[in-house]
């Protein structure tokens, strides 16, 4: 008898479990979890043991990365019922972006030189859609992503300091990749909650990548901030490394409004159910 047979009778007398715990102590946990199919499908193709090692560490890696990409969902708080960038049809609006610069914005070749996205126009035109699609564009990337509205954004950085869960909650805002700021303008905030609004922007000035959706126009920011000389030098930042659309076109909500009856429900109960996760 040959030593590869004999090398082969051996192999097979080793318990699959006593592989699996070893790969466990080493933290492959993924791989241990699947290791008798990996094992199975490589007897069936005759894999070389370079091939089965391969496949051990490939299916470890998968998992590390699906479990992260789940962590990091559900971490960025999207709102409800997110839909899908291919959904979203450029040719609905009169202007503002077209499907190639959809395109080239889901490369993300932005997010690793920290540029911003401003998408500015009137309620309905698909701001929130852009900015979430690419935001889970972003955590399929293996980014980390935090989601918040302005209104909810405001009373988070408002409590930081007094209410445990809403410091926690800005810490991770400052320490995502990709901040998405929702529905700048739609809320008045006052002149405190302005200046802690452009701490955030300094704080994460050229280390994040921010994306902004408003119904205002730059030049009325000034107006909502309550302050020239401050929003000056928050649009500074904001626009240093920013590429900027305006959107315009007619509402998509009363275009199609059998769409939207029941996400802007779930919204609803999504913002009066949480203030700060």
């Amino acid at each position: 008898m040959n030593k590869s047979v004999l090398r082969s009778m051996d192999t097979e007398h080793i318990p699959i479990q006593r592989l699996s715990a070893l790969l466990e102590t080493f933290t492959l946990k993924h791989a241990a979890r699947m290791l008798a199919d990996i094992l199975e499908k490589a007897e069936k193709q005759q894999d070389s043991y370079r091939q089965l090692l391969l496949s051990i560490l490939e299916t470890e890696v998968a998992g590390r990365n699906a479990r992260r990409r789940k962590r990091n969902y559900s971490a960025a708080h999207f709102p409800p019922n997110v839909r899908e960038l291919e959904e979203f049809d450029p040719d609905e609006l009169e202007s503002g972006i077209t499907l190639s610069q959809i395109n080239q914005l889901k490369e993300l070749n932005w997010l690793d030189t920290c540029g911003n996205i401003v998408f500015a126009g009137p309620p309905g035109l698909g701001k929130t859609m852009l900015a979430a699609g690419l935001g889970v564009q972003a955590v399929n990337g293996g980014y980390a992503v935090c989601f918040e509205r302005m209104a909810n954004l405001v009373k988070i950085m408002d409590t930081a300091d007094t209410d445990r869960t809403a410091g926690f909650r800005l810490k991770n805002i400052k320490k995502a990749q990709l901040i998405i700021i929702d529905e700048i303008g739609y809320t008045p905030i006052t002149r405190s909650q302005a200046n802690s609004f452009f701490t955030l922007i300094s704080d994460t000035y050229e280390t994040s990548s921010v994306i902004f959706t408003t119904n205002k126009e730059i030049t009325e920011w000034a107006e909502m901030l309550g302050d020239p000389v401050l929003t000056t030098a928050l649009l500074d930042r904001i626009l240093h490394h920013a590429r900027c659309y305006s959107l315009k076109g007619e509402s998509y909500r009363l275009k199609y409004p059998e769409l939207y009856a029941n996400a802007d429900t779930a919204i609803r109960a999504e913002s009066n159910g949480r203030v700060a996760q």
